[in-house]
């Protein structure tokens, strides 16, 4: 079997429905369990300024890189082969040493220069300056943020997709490349992705002839919905593609260990608006109106509790409610409300049942209170469900970094656009840990969120490993 070969239709229902295991737990992309988090200083020089040493940015080295290195569990591999991939590992190594204090300053430098959704126009040019030094050809998409650049021989490729956008959100961790734009910052680990993505395409340039055609995919906009995957794919990002793979920063995970799964990894997250109107009155006389407030509660503990009674628990299925207003006085009925929540799923079929099902369920609520209503539904992102396959192939290059590198992940109840580019061909999705071992952990989505930048060089050797051993 091919590892760059497509998925059948059939092979990939039967991946989601994988994702249906009582395992998945509630962590989150945007809402993972708090723990404990690197300190501030984490992999930086003394005092926190100055780029980390080359010795300290390849700390991290593989144990891995004589024959056993990358060696697939489930095909084998000929002696000739096992030289390649070696022989592509050691110009990695070689590229890590010699640049390794440029992956960290890029990561510092797009770190200090955050850019929102869709306006990652400085980003954008940055990684294409690069990849023009280095002797590529990048096509910048027509919105002139996002990029994407191929290396290697033409025909079937295998994608990397790395985010570039920042979210709106003040940054407070104190480091000397702290955020230079009021209010944004990246607090999701974008800046390390983009930085990962950018070593991984010159480390590659470096290594000569590639066993597989490669397609970096520099995205923008996943932070908004409708992310810039779906303007990815419409630009061509997934032609001639046959799999696709991306890393995303965890700060529950030690720096050195990175996290897969087969099936899913994300969920689904909509957003459900509900705006409430009744003639409104006096609370004394709730019999001659209709009764907003109450017709509200209904809604409140009526619509989780009938998804919960109708879904199959196991597929992770969850609603919950996030803001609700109605009326000020306490002696009037109102005559508007309104009622904001997400719905989220891991699992894909039931993604496609939820919206009729939240209508059908919200109309049978109000229908008996005479409360008028409309209803908001805003699909937002399938659950990101890695295929058996690709994630193999990810495990393989992850047990390249050293038999303890590769590690479990639960499945999220966060949303990544990332699923977008799964709609169209199979792949996988891993989680960098990006914790030092010490001190408390801050999740991401939080101002003081910080990584340890030995996590970036680590991220390098993963993504060239899911090249170099692709057959």
């Amino acid at each position: 079997m091919s590892t760059i070969g497509r998925s059948s239709p059939a092979g990939r229902e039967g991946d989601a429905a994988a994702g249906r295991g009582d395992d998945a737990a509630t962590g989150s992309e945007d809402d993972s369990a708090t723990g404990s988090r690197p300190s501030a200083a984490a992999g930086r020089t003394a005092g926190g300024s100055g780029l980390q040493s080359k010795a300290v940015a390849s700390g991290l080295q593989s144990k891995a890189l004589g024959p056993e290195a990358g060696t697939c569990r489930h095909t084998g591999l000929a002696t000739g082969r096992q030289a390649e991939i070696t022989a592509g590992q050691a110009a990695v190594e070689a590229w890590l040493s010699e640049h390794g204090d440029d992956l960290i300053g890029w990561r510092r430098h797009i770190h200090a220069n955050p850019e929102l959704s869709r306006a990652e126009h400085g980003t954008t040019e940055f990684v294409e300056s690069w990849l023009v030094k280095a002797g590529l050809e990048p096509r910048k998409l027509p919105t002139g943020t996002g990029l994407i650049c191929d290396i290697g021989p033409a025909g079937p490729r295998l994608a990397l997709r790395a985010d570039m956008d920042a979210l709106p959100l003040q940054e407070y961790t104190g480091q000397p490349f702290a955020s230079t734009v009021p209010g944004v910052s990246h607090a999701c680990g974008h800046d390390a992705h983009t930085s990962i993505l950018l070593g991984t395409a010159l480390a590659l340039a470096e290594v000569g002839d590639l066993p597989v055609g490669v397609r970096l995919v520099f995205q923008h906009a996943e932070e908004v919905m409708p992310g810039g995957a779906i303007d990815m794919v419409a630009a061509g990002a997934m032609d001639d593609v046959t799999r696709v793979f991306a890393l995303h920063c965890d700060p529950r995970l030690e720096v050195g260990r990175i996290g897969v799964r087969v099936g899913a990894i994300t969920s689904a997250a909509d957003t459900v608006e509900l705006v409430l109107d009744s003639p409104g009155g006096h609370t004394s006389r709730p019999h001659l109106t209709s009764d907003l407030v109450y017709a509200i509660g209904t809604v409140i503990t009526g619509l989780p509790g009938l998804l919960s009674r109708r879904i199959d628990p196991r597929t992770s299925t969850v609603m919950v409610w996030g803001a609700v207003s109605a009326g000020k006085a306490p002696n009037a009925i109102p005559q508007t409300g309104m009622l904001t929540g997400t719905v989220r799923t891991g699992d894909h079929t039931t993604w496609s049942l939820l919206e009729p099902m939240v209508r059908e369920i919200v109309d049978g609520l109000l229908a008996p209170t005479g409360v008028r209503y409309q209803l908001n539904y805003k699909r937002g992102v399938p659950p990101v469900v890695n295929d058996e396959f690709s994630t193999r192939m990810f495990e393989d290059a992850i047990l390249g970094l050293g038999p303890d590198a590769l590690s479990d992940t639960p499945q999220s109840g966060g949303g990544e656009d990332f699923s977008w580019y799964l709609e169209e061909v199979p792949g996988a999705m891993a989680r960098l840990g990006v914790w030092s071992g010490e001190g408390p952990q801050l999740d991401i989505h939080q101002p003081t969120f910080d990584i340890d930048e030995r996590a970036l060089a680590a991220g390098v050797r993963v993504m060239t490993n899911l090249v170099l051993q692709a057959r």
